[in-house]
């Protein structure tokens, strides 16, 4: 094939138009170099769907807070959870903390 026969191809003709060459370098250019670009969106997407899923575990995590704040409304359950959380004690009353040891050599 010559020059002239490859110049006169529809298929060149088309792709070597000003117009779309313009269009082909705007779309490559919007796609990954602005700002704005589509990779720049899909990683907005991924961080929203990462915050969807931290919304989610707070919520339930408040439901079960509330469940606890409820159930402290009792002076005993109050007593225990400071024992059991916070190893409070009462006045001459000693606590023993054993831990064991789980790992195996």
């Amino acid at each position: 094939m010559t020059f002239k026969q490859l110049k006169q191809n529809k298929f060149v003709k088309f792709f070597t138009n000003r117009y779309v060459v313009i269009l082909i370098i705007f779309t490559v250019w919007m796609l990954f170099f602005d700002e704005n670009s589509y990779l720049v969106h899909k990683e907005f997407d991924k961080e929203i769907d990462e915050l969807e899923i931290a919304i989610d575990f707070y919520k339930k995590k408040i439901e079960e807070d509330k469940l606890t704040i409820k159930s402290l409304e009792d002076s005993l359950q109050i007593e225990k959870f400071a024992r059991e959380k916070y190893l409070m004690k009462r006045e001459n009353e000693d606590i023993y903390i054993i831990e064991f040891d789980t790992i195996k050599k």
